[in-house]
């Protein structure tokens, strides 16, 4: 069964103004996607059919690098504050505050992050996995954030061909469910 999945791909390595900048990321396979070019980057904005979160984003990959970017990274980001795990679980920010302080329940996971004193932020797979847990979110969000944060652990560790390395981790990982 295919299901639309929402992602971006933030890449690099092409030039914005060349004539043909729009129509490689089309021709490569990207016509399901919007492109822009912002802060210096290449951003893709999917909106992909596939049978699976890491189908769509591995062939979505595939054709970025086809199109001759390099990939940086996929988002939704990995790493949130309070509002936006609040507006991801459809909570409001002071019930999240109250999670984040064990308030209405125990172990919510620690900040990963501290950008500031009063801005931390969360590892998005983590906090999906506790509330999942906890009855307040669908296992399949929870399969969403943990496949977004093995997409970028094998982007960052270099690997291009990601589609079977981040299915197998992401089954290891939806069997502990």
């Amino acid at each position: 069964m295919m299901k639309n999945y929402e992602f971006s791909i933030i890449a690099s390595g092409l030039n914005p103004k060349a004539d043909d900048f729009e129509s490689r990321f089309y021709d490569a396979g990207c016509d399901d996607a919007t492109i822009s070019f912002q802060k210096g980057h290449i951003i893709v904005d999917f909106a992909r059919d596939a049978a699976s979160m890491d189908a769509a984003i591995s062939s979505a990959i595939d054709a970025v690098i086809k199109a001759g970017a390099k990939v940086e990274r996929v988002e939704p980001d990995p790493l949130v504050s309070l509002s936006e795990i609040a507006a991801r679980v459809g909570m409001t920010r002071a019930d999240i505050t109250q999670y984040s302080k064990g308030q209405r329940s125990k172990n919510f996971p620690a900040p990963v992050v501290k950008v500031t004193s009063d801005s931390p932020l969360w590892d998005w797979a983590a906090v999906s996995l506790w509330f999942f847990r906890h009855h307040k979110l669908s296992k399949e969000a929870a399969l969403e954030a943990q496949t977004v944060k093995e997409v970028n652990g094998a982007i960052a560790r270099g690997q291009t061909q990601i589609g079977e390395a981040v299915k197998k981790r992401v089954a290891e990982y939806a069997a502990t469910l």
